[in-house]
């Protein structure tokens, strides 16, 4: 593969722990405010996942407004807050990112996108809904050491770990025509600043 198809291949991979979430609140589900949410979600891809996930074909490209960098050969992802209402501390809510993921198995050509990135508190997990879809599917899970804090308004969520959700694995294995994604596959870690609208 070019330098060049490394480089987005990686860029993609990093996007994939970060997310991706539930989107689709209803207008009269969400209050009204004349200040939108702010805030981020930050994937920092694990380097070990992402060469094992380069050699077996996969990339993963964030899409914008979502952003990636690599530096030092460590790549992170950058997702911001868009929406949604949440109460992190209270396990509430939901946080919704702008962007998507583009998902790629270079051995066969087959593409899978999904939209509507979002982190759903109570259910814990960065959902996302794919192209043809309506329903969200979970993709991530934020585990190992976490840490959940609040300053002033703005709330915040770390994870040494971030996960593969089961049924993200399945979807992906299915729709990418693979067997690489196994629920539980540690991607990299996860940090989420969330500041409400008002």
């Amino acid at each position: 593969m070019a330098r060049t198809g490394v480089r987005l291949a990686a860029t993609g991979i990093a996007v994939v722990l970060a997310i991706t979430g539930f989107s689709g609140v209803a207008a009269a589900d969400t209050p009204a405010t004349t200040t939108a949410p702010t805030g981020s979600a930050v994937v920092t891809v694990d380097q070990q996942f992402l060469a094992k996930t380069l050699l077996g074909g996969i990339a993963v490209v964030p899409l914008t407004p979502a952003t990636a960098d690599v530096t030092n050969n460590v790549v992170t992802s950058t997702f911001p807050v868009t929406g949604g209402v949440a109460n992190i501390p209270s396990f509430s809510g939901q946080v919704q990112l702008g962007g998507g993921l583009l998902f790629v198995n270079l051995n066969n050509g087959k593409t899978v996108t999904f939209k509507q990135l979002g982190f759903k508190v109570r259910d814990w997990n960065v959902s996302a809904v794919p192209n043809g879809g309506t329903a969200p599917v979970a993709l991530l899970d934020p585990l190992g050491d976490t840490q959940i804090g609040r300053t002033g308004t703005t709330q915040s969520l770390s994870a040494s770990s971030l996960q593969l959700d089961p049924a993200g694995a399945q979807y992906l294995d299915s729709a990418l025509g693979t067997t690489y994604f196994t629920g539980g596959q540690s991607l990299g870690s996860f940090a989420l600043t969330y500041t409400p609208g008002s």
